[in-house]
């Protein structure tokens, strides 16, 4: 997300209550945006979907369908996250700006191909007794979504910030009409609308990205080569992503919490709906987190390793070191104080927000519980985005595997203890995750000018 800490630096410059809104509120968009119209927008189909009184059966089997699109999806593009983006950023480094769209070709087709081996065994293997064009439209919304999520990552680096936020409201805008004028040809329907808005997307994406970074050839695969990628990233990817969705997995595919819905595909009603919605708690709180990572931290490192880099004094190095500890402390510190905030007001209206939404005053109890466990998320977020400007792979890779296991593990055992303990597992793993994160930020601190010069002796 380095880049738009410009833009919101200009603004907080102004020194105005108004502007301090601004930066606040840019950052919130920015940082939540794609992620709130994906989801908005899905929901939006149902919603409208109800309200025209089409069946309610294909509606339901519409939003489970896609809830696991999304996992999975999100799950395999994880392999290219973080180590597509730090080899762009390295060879933008070198000015091997010719490269880089060639490599983001080659980028798409392994993507493709590896949607479409898995995917077409998930369609043969698990979806039985559905339609042939309900397996084909899945398979393709499939790929479709395995290819959005990198090149919006791409264009994310690209600073290009407010267009993606706009080109995914436009999507997501052709995906509801279309799919609510298909609704009379069932759950087929909703996913070819589905599709349709999910290719704009991806295809103004790619437009966009092509007339930024022209290139001289057309496919090439030099971020397979082991000399240029860490491959610590890759895995750094994909255990976080599959992390943030192991327990609502388990909860999924364990009988005594779900229910068949489509194929295969089932549900657990009684975690699916108070998660979703403590996800959207943590908007606030994302705010703050790239608004004090990418102005106050940012400038920070960039004192510290500019000092080292131009052969400052030992005693402003140290001290470029301590204000860098002391800013990522305060960031969050703040992140915890504003999301913890989030939470308390959250807790005082759980009642009147779940009835307004018509939904069961019997969420109450796990929904306080996701509400801290996605405030925990987002803290432990915040510490590997600082791990990241470090240069700490092997670090981020530790916690992402804990954060998986510790997700596994607890959640087994939630479920064995009953109802009345479901929601702890994933709050227990992310709270081990968080302090286990403090912890490994702390001693990276202590180590940082030992480390720094010893790699610049190499």
């Amino acid at each position: 997300m380095a880049g738009i800490g410009f833009e919101l630096r200009r603004i907080l410059k102004r020194e105005s209550f108004i502007n301090l809104l601004g930066a606040y509120g840019l950052a919130g968009v920015i940082s939540s945006g794609p992620w709130v119209l994906s989801v908005l927008g899905v929901m939006l189909i149902g919603v409208f979907s109800f309200a025209l009184e089409a069946n309610q059966t294909s509606v339901i089997q519409f939003l489970v369908s896609v809830t696991y699109l999304m996992a999975f999806s999100l799950i395999l593009s994880g392999l290219f996250q973080h180590v597509f983006t730090r080899w762009v950023a390295d060879r933008l480094y070198e000015s091997r700006v010719d490269i880089i769209l060639p490599n983001l070709m080659g980028v798409i087709w392994v993507s493709t191909g590896l949607a479409f081996i898995l995917g077409s065994v998930a369609a043969v293997w698990f979806m039985p007794g559905t339609s042939y064009i309900y397996r084909l439209l899945m398979l393709s919304n499939f790929v479709v979504l395995c290819n959005l999520w990198p090149v919006t990552i791409f264009l994310s680096s690209m600073k290009s910030y407010r267009r993606i936020v706009v080109v995914f409201a436009l999507g997501y805008l052709v995906a509801i009409v279309a799919a609510v004028q298909l609704r009379n040809f069932g759950l087929e329907g909703f996913l070819v609308g589905l599709l349709l808005g999910h290719s704009l997307l991806f295809f103004s994406f790619f437009y966009t990205i092509i007339r930024q970074y022209p290139g001289v050839t057309l496919l090439r695969f030099d971020f397979l080569r082991r000399a240029q990628i860490f491959p610590a990233l890759i895995f750094t990817g994909l255990l976080f992503n599959a992390a943030v969705w192991a327990d609502k997995l388990i909860f999924w595919f364990v009988p005594e919490t779900s229910e068949p819905i489509v194929g295969a595909l089932r549900a657990s009603v009684i975690y699916d709906i108070p998660i979703f919605l403590a996800y959207l708690s943590i908007i606030p709180g994302m705010a703050v987190f790239l608004v004090r990572m990418e102005t106050d931290f940012s400038e920070a490192y960039d004192r510290f390793y500019n000092a080292v880099r131009e052969g400052d004094t030992l005693d402003r190095i140290n001290r470029f070191r301590d204000d860098m500890v002391l800013v990522a402390r305060n960031g969050i510190y703040e992140i915890f104080k504003v999301q913890g905030m989030t939470v308390i007001v959250l807790f005082l209206w759980a009642e009147e927000l779940l009835a307004a939404l018509g939904i069961s005053p019997l969420y109450i109890p796990l929904f306080h519980i996701f509400l801290i466990a996605v405030a925990l998320q987002l803290i432990f977020l915040a510490i590997q985005n600082v791990l990241f400007y470090l240069d700490a792979r092997g670090m981020n890779l530790t916690l992402c595997a804990l954060f998986l296991i510790s997700n596994i593990v607890f959640t087994f055992i939630t479920i064995e203890l009953g109802a009345a303990f479901y929601g702890y597992g994933y709050a227990g793993a992310t709270l081990v995750s968080a302090f286990a994160g403090l912890v490994l930020l702390s001693r990276k601190f202590d180590e940082l000018e030992y480390e720094t010069f010893m790699l610049q002796g190499r």
